[in-house]
């Protein structure tokens, strides 16, 4: 999930076996190939990790001759080429006691080639990242990718491996891996190393190590099998400390998601969330975990818990939809065959969408935040003027383009399948509602199509656009195909309302932000904090009075300005954000424009906006829909616990 379609869509999104259903069959090793026999051993050293350096120590099997070794391009939920390997340095391969010369390859970057001498059946490589994210002077999230280096050209499912991590004196460690020995605390000895049951390549990228100095660990929902647990990290302790409310909260996302798919394709799952405004935001899906970050107080300040409160819901729904039933295109071999986002409307879009309801279903946030929050993301997709020429579709084949737009992102737009995804699956799921007098829902299909095969695991089960046609006809027998080749393939001047039409509401307009607007300004003061002015005069500002984005064809778009602008003065006055506010409000209806003073690089204008239809910020409306099929489907399925003396 990317952060621009993050702020956009206002949210506030191992037992490893060696497992998996390939999509295509294995491809022939290639001249360099060498498959291992035994386990690839790698031991990830993060005591450096707050000067923002991983180094691991890899050794690998191998014969006499040409071996080309890899690291990964292409990673699973990234939906784009953002392998780690600018980042890599002291690269270093020895054996024997004896150091060996490599060449990387001159046209796939990622490999690296050397020649193996005879009698040589050991190779050890010694490896440095330079992290960037995920990583503060307290706490650090390991992406295996990030470190990982194996034989090219061989299914990555194939490759057997073991890890080990050595971390900061005192800091605990959360990870699905499956611990060889088990441990009674998640905080490990001082300079012990922490060893996991060998896996394969495919198992170790998708389970991270979240590793911190605050670290808690929460159980979930105990009365759910598999079990399920919230691993916290965080730069200062309190934040690690979670109230009883919001576990119990958290705990009860674990159990909506248990009626909601009636399945579990993991052996435990682990919530890793780091609490950090150092470490960033993220939101990175897998099978048997979630990395998960959010800025400091996201979660201990109940106003910003609206703006996060769909983080957990979102990733965890991945295990379902994305991880175990993907998309066969996005399901490739290895890390370096290019991944084909066609249905990412599916993957993220259903996601979005399934992530929203399972945070109002288990009470992260209320049915109004839902409401106003969802009313934001509609309104959003409906003032983006790039879906006039740009589809849905065209959005989730291009993700890897569009994965960070720059100026005029809506006008270009970005990775929108998240948003038009889920107004798609509203759409269909008050469609089903109402066409069968609410006695069938998307619930329905979700048990059919994510629930597949029961209690399985960690397994990949790809399908094809065909196959999600056919379980729709299972819940509902329609004309599937056509309604979302309409709705997806084509551009369309305005968003899809008719989800939430149907639902019961309409989109309007008011003069006041909604309280959950108020929280996503809180969350991302640097984007939202300043004036947000996109549904009037057509711009969204910092607090300095720098224009992030300028809406194409909108009123600030015809009056000259441009993302990167600064505004020094309205009306006559020194710049400040409620005097931009009381000018957009006091034009409304009005001859008199707005006046601005801009600066652009070195260089100084005026500016006059001609607007005046006052403030504008969305919110849904109860409409004459008989039946409030939103509020039917945001209802919790999963009872209460019982209550404990």
């Amino acid at each position: 999930m990317d952060f621009a379609s993050l702020v956009r869509r206002c949210v506030a999104t191992i037992s490893c076996s060696f497992v998996g259903i390939p999509v295509a069959p294995a491809q022939p090793a290639a001249k360099h190939a060498q498959v291992p026999r035994e386990p690839i051993q790698i031991t990830a050293d993060l005591t450096d990790a707050p000067r923002r350096i991983f180094r691991a120590e890899i050794d690998l099997p191998v014969t006499s001759g040409p071996l080309t070794l890899t690291t990964p391009q292409w990673i699973p939920g990234t939906h784009m080429p953002i392998g780690p390997a600018a980042k890599i340095a002291g690269v270093v391969f020895t054996a024997n006691g004896q150091t060996l010369p490599w060449r990387r390859d001159d046209v796939d970057l990622y490999q690296f080639h050397l020649n193996i001498p005879a009698g040589v059946t050991r190779l050890h490589a010694h490896l440095d990242s330079i992290v960037s994210d995920r990583v503060s002077d307290k706490l650090a999230m390991l992406d295996w990718e990030a470190l990982l280096l194996y034989p090219a050209h061989v299914p990555v499912r194939d490759l057997p491996i073991q890890a080990a991590v050595i971390v900061p004196p005192g800091w605990g460690v959360g990870t699905a891996l499956t611990l060889v020995a088990p441990r009674t605390t998640p905080v490990p000895d001082a300079g012990a190393t922490t060893r996991f049951a060998a896996t394969n390549v495919e198992q170790l990228e998708d389970s991270p190590i979240l590793t911190g100095l605050y670290f808690r660990e929460y159980p979930l929902a105990p009365e759910i099998s598999p079990k399920h647990f919230l691993e916290v990290a965080a730069d200062a302790a309190d934040e690690a400390e979670f109230k009883p409310a919001l576990l119990a909260e958290i705990a009860n996302l674990v159990r909506e998601a248990d009626k909601e798919y009636a399945s579990h394709h993991y052996n435990e799952y682990r919530f890793l969330l780091t609490i950090s405004d150092t470490a960033g935001f993220s939101g990175t899906e897998h099978g048997q975990s979630s990395d998960d970050g959010a800025g400091d107080k996201a979660f201990s300040d109940p106003a910003m818990q609206p703006a996060v409160a769909d983080l957990l819901p979102h990733e965890f729904t991945h295990s379902w939809n994305g991880k175990y039933r993907r998309p066969a295109t996005l399901y490739q071999p290895d890390f370096a065959t290019p991944q084909q986002g066609e249905l990412l409307w599916v993957y993220e879009g259903m996601t979005q969408y399934l992530g929203n309801v399972l945070a109002a279903r288990a009470g992260l946030k209320s049915a109004q935040e839902y409401r106003e929050l969802l009313a934001s993301s509609a309104a959003g997709m409906d003032y983006t003027p790039g879906r006039s020429w740009r589809s849905t579709q065209d959005t989730a084949i291009a993700a890897s383009l569009l994965r960070n737009p720059d100026r005029y992102a809506n006008w270009t737009r970005g990775q929108d399948y998240y948003m038009e995804g889920e107004l798609l699956w509203l759409d269909i799921d008050t469609l089903i509602r109402k066409t069968t007098n609410n006695q069938k829902s998307l619930d329905d299909f979700e048990r059919l199509f994510l629930g597949k095969g029961g209690n399985t695991g960690p397994t990949i089960v790809p399908y094809t656009f065909d196959e999600l046609v056919a379980a729709l006809n299972q819940v509902m027998p329609s004309d599937w195909a056509p309604f979302l080749h309409e709705r997806v393939d084509k551009p369309h001047d305005h968003a899809n309302f008719d989800g939430i039409a149907r639902g019961g509401y309409d989109v309007v307009y008011q003069d006041e932000p909604s309280n959950s607007e108020k929280s996503l300004a809180a969350l991302f003061p640097k984007f939202l904090g300043g004036v947000d002015a996109w549904f009037s005069i057509g711009m969204q500002m910092g607090t300095d009075g720098s224009i992030n984005d300028v809406r194409w064809n909108g009123p600030a778009y015809k009056a000259g300005l441009a993302p990167g602008d600064k505004v020094l003065g309205v009306n006559g006055r020194l710049y400040n954000g409620d005097l931009l506010r009381a000018a957009i409000r006091d034009a409304k209806g009005k001859p008199e424009p707005i006046h601005l003073i801009v600066q652009r690089e070195t260089f100084l204008r005026s500016v006059d906006i001609d607007y005046h239809d006052g403030e504008r910020y969305p919110v849904l409306k109860r409409n004459a829909e008989p039946t409030a099929y939103l509020d039917d489907i945001i209802k919790p399925l999963a009872s209460a616990p019982a209550a404990t003396k």
